[in-house]
């Protein structure tokens, strides 16, 4: 699959972002039945045996839907690997990305040409998330067919730099397939990531609160309260810098103020060390991450309707410049 032939399946330019616990196949089905990417991290589903069973369960849904629907079809789906060298689930997890010929493979914390070249042996698109122009090289120059460019104000694993430098930055030398990352919460700055530059907007906050989330009832509520003041940005929960909800930190009995720092040696994605997070009083599940685009969220819609209401926003703002 290449970049236009992935726009062509689209309802709205958007990639929903894979998210740690709240991703599951429901989510992604209906994501993916709305017009937008659908994604989950493979790390979701746990033990890794269920895996497969998730991947079949999207497949046959949206075959089912495709069938009933062939004027209006699902979206292509995606997967989000963490490729970091303490995930010892990464050539299982590949092993069944490949058996069921994932589309669109999203790669995190690290780049393998041989993971590239195992979604590129079916035909799928390999995006690589980075926060910066080094890694954005790296990426490319290993194999990735694209990118995802994860500015500040993004939720969960996020980077500093501006949404406007870093594309910017990163169109000097690609101009292939890019994704766009922070804040983007409306259909309107859908809009704005493409005339950065972007090809697709990146889009993970806006859909913990909706029905078919993962998440329980108190992180959505804490979604629709929250805004931008209430994100604070914080490496000591994984050991990789991101945007959390300052309220459930509190919750969790932490002090925000004394928790800012982190060290990349903190991270490990290993099958033991997840489960142990899991079974914490203190658990990562316990802290929510979230975008600084939260304070347009009012409510928790269907995915449906969440779509709905930004490609309507998306079109009242190219009408708004059209009048210009």
């Amino acid at each position: 699959m290449n970049n236009m032939e992935l726009k062509n399946k689209l309802q709205l330019p958007v990639i929903g972002a894979p998210l740690f616990i709240v991703s599951n196949p429901k989510l992604v089905i209906e994501q993916c039945k709305a017009g937008i990417v659908g994604s989950f991290p493979a790390l979701n589903a746990r033990p890794k045996e269920l895996l497969d069973d998730w991947l079949i369960e999207i497949k046959e849904e949206l075959e089912k839907y495709n069938n009933a629907n062939p004027d209006k079809p699902a979206a292509p789906f995606a997967i989000n690997q963490i490729v970091h060298k303490t995930n010892d689930r990464i050539e299982h997890d590949m092993e069944l990305t490949v058996k069921h010929k994932v589309p669109v493979v999203i790669t995190s914390l690290g780049a393998r040409p041989e993971v590239y070249d195992a979604v590129h042996s079916y035909g799928g698109l390999v995006l690589h998330d980075i926060i910066n122009n080094f890694f954005a090289k790296k990426a490319i120059e290993k194999g990735a067919d694209g990118l995802i460019a994860v500015g500040s104000g993004a939720g969960g694993h996020a980077g500093t730099l501006s949404p406007f430098a870093l594309v910017r930055e990163v169109r000097e030398f690609f101009d292939g397939p890019l994704a766009l990352s922070g804040s983007i919460s409306e259909g309107s700055s859908v809009l704005s990531a493409l005339a950065l530059g972007a090809d697709f907007a990146y889009v993970g906050t806006k859909f913990i609160a909706t029905e078919e989330a993962n998440a329980s009832p108190g992180y959505k509520q804490m979604i629709i309260d929250s805004t931008a003041d209430d994100i604070m940005y914080s490496a000591t929960f994984t050991g990789v810098n991101g945007n959390y909800l300052r309220p459930s930190v509190e919750a969790a009995g932490l002090n925000p103020d004394e928790h800012m720092s982190g060290s990349k040696d903190d991270m490990n994605f290993s099958t033991s060390a997840i489960a142990k997070k899991d079974n914490s009083s203190k658990a990562w599940k316990d802290i929510w991450g979230s975008g600084q685009g939260i304070g347009s969220i009012k409510n928790a819609p269907s995915v449906e309707d969440a779509v709905n209401q930004m490609v309507s926003e998306y079109d009242d703002a190219k009408s708004r410049l059209e009048s210009f």
